[in-house]
């Protein structure tokens, strides 16, 4: 970790809002993705074919890209988080992104409970919203981690 100060189970009482820096997505993030993924689906590669086949203006970012994009995005308080293993993630896809756009995540820790099974650690659970910068909700759902407590 490269902050200066590690954050533990205990510092994200309920409540505890975590936001992250802004993030572009590119027309070469989706290019790239295309590849990564092997989903080279028109909807992420041909502007001209999504307009005359879908409601949206241009193509458009896969929702996985976006949901990656958001969980790295840096967030200070996030990034400083002694994440010992991410048990799950959940997303609803709300609205396109589109080249050029930037998302902000933002993470409210809505369930902080040390584990039953493992005392040195325990369970955070965040409801997600990621947020385009006009303030469209393009992405909203749940993640869990588990988290170690303070020595």
């Amino acid at each position: 970790m490269s902050n200066e100060k590690t954050l533990f189970l205990e510092d994200l009482p309920v409540g505890t809002v975590l936001t992250s820096s802004a993030r572009t997505i590119s027309a070469q993030d989706i290019a790239d993705y295309c590849d990564l993924s092997g989903d080279h689906n028109p909807l992420h590669k041909d502007d001209e074919w999504v307009r005359a086949n879908t409601p949206f203006e241009q193509r458009i970012a896969h929702g996985l890209l976006v949901l990656g994009a958001s969980s790295g995005t840096p967030c200070p308080e996030m990034d400083s988080l002694l994440i010992v293993a991410y048990l799950s993630e959940s997303r609803n896809f709300k609205a396109p992104t589109y080249p050029g756009e930037a998302i902000v995540t933002e993470w409210k820790v809505i369930e902080n409970r040390e584990s039953k099974s493992k005392p040195d650690q325990g369970l955070v659970k965040f409801a997600v919203t990621c947020t385009k910068q006009d303030g469209t909700v393009v992405q909203d759902g749940e993640d869990l981690l588990l988290v170690a407590k303070r020595p």
